[in-house]
């Protein structure tokens, strides 16, 4: 099951405001989403999502520069508020209100950590921006294209325990595949898929076993055929545990966005 190639436009931000438009919405992309060659295919899968609906939204293109996020986590704090003053000083040139974002850190940065630097936004994550839609009738799923798959969820940290959404991602999840097992460890007990707070860019300390790998054994254990996330982070950890297990051709591992697009046939 791939996600189909229909080519759709993605409006422009500094395009839209030449024109004297103003779309509802700004769509963080993130850095994995703009260059992770697997994260990519959740930001297409998300953009056709929101044009598919007619969403007023548009993207910063190549305006947009990293949350500083990683910066802050590393222990750069001079970096982070670097980063986030002159994505501010850029937001409220474009007199943006609302974001969009499929980054739990995004997330986590931007509604958490800019109002202290000024930066005031109604920050949503993709999973509770479509939960919203499936609640208000404006997104219809059904579970005919995942017949005979079994799912089970990993819950991103700064999804979860740092900002306490656990029902959007799982809503969505049982509205496209009927089939859905917990993992012995979910919600608030979850176990990080090893990446978050910075780890995903240094070496890996002693211990016994890599936390990815632990957690990849956790999803296997579930019987599941698809792995379904909600952060790129994730994503990377969960895909190269079924790798390190051989078990990448026989299990797939789904960002939600990806499972609603694919349910819709986009």
């Amino acid at each position: 099951m791939e996600t189909t190639k229909k080519k759709i436009e993605v409006p422009v931000l500094a395009d839209l405001f030449a024109n004297g438009e103003k779309p509802e919405y700004l769509f963080w992309v993130g850095s994995a989403g703009a260059f992770d060659g697997r994260y990519k295919s959740v930001t297409r899968a998300f953009a056709k999502i929101l044009t598919h609906l007619g969403i007023s939204y548009a993207v910063l293109g190549t305006e947009e520069s990293s949350s500083g996020d990683v910066a802050r986590r590393a222990g750069n704090e001079m970096l982070f508020q670097m980063q986030a003053l002159m994505n501010i000083e850029l937001l409220e040139g474009y007199e943006v209100k609302k974001i969009i974002t499929c980054d739990p850190h995004v997330y986590n940065s931007l509604k958490n950590e800019y109002p202290d630097l000024g930066g005031n936004y109604e920050v949503v994550h993709h999973t509770q921006f479509l939960k919203k839609l499936v609640d208000e009738g404006k997104l219809v799923l059904d579970t005919s294209f995942f017949n005979g798959k079994k799912v089970t969820y990993h819950d991103p940290c700064y999804l979860g325990r740092a900002n306490g959404e656990y029902n959007a991602p799982r809503k969505l999840v049982n509205a496209v595949i009927s089939d859905v097992t917990e993992m012995k460890r979910n919600k608030s007990f979850a176990l990080c898929c090893g990446a978050g707070g910075g780890q995903m860019f240094k070496e890996a300390e002693k211990g016994e076993k890599e936390v990815f790998i632990e957690r990849t054994e956790e999803a296997l254990e579930t019987g599941a055929n698809i792995i379904a996330t909600a952060c790129p982070y994730c994503m990377v950890m969960m895909t190269d545990g079924l790798k390190y297990k051989n078990k990448e051709e026989e299990i797939k591992n789904y960002d939600i966005a990806e499972l609603v697009a694919l349910s819709l046939n986009l």
